[in-house]
């Protein structure tokens, strides 16, 4: 299966378009201390109900640490039926380079 991958510049203008849903699948203590502004936490626990909720057909980008773990996480949803969907090419580490924007959370 060949997994679409987005680069950051065009990760970012989704963002700032506001056309896409970031998923963040790091550890929920890394996602905390930062993420894509809005990024849903995805782990093993949450990800049923969030493919229950999420529309199919919208814009998706999953994101891991250096964009690794992201490929496989968007070939399962893939298989789960997304198909407007892609792994951000050097995960969060690319992004923070980039200069992206990041958000925090307390537990």
């Amino acid at each position: 299966m060949d997994i679409p991958e987005i680069d950051i510049p065009a990760a970012q203008s989704l963002l700032e378009a506001g056309e896409a849903t970031f998923v963040d699948i790091r550890d929920l203590g890394s996602f905390q201390a930062g993420h894509v502004p809005g990024a849903a936490h995805l782990d093993d626990t949450s990800i049923g109900s969030f493919i229950e909720s999420a529309d199919m057909q919208a814009e998706l980008v999953v994101y891991c640490y250096h964009g690794n773990m992201s490929l496989t996480a968007t070939a399962y949803l893939i298989e789960q039926g997304f198909r407007r969907i892609s792994s951000m090419a050097g995960g969060f580490e690319a992004w923070q380079q980039a200069g992206g924007a990041s958000a925090t959370e307390s537990g």
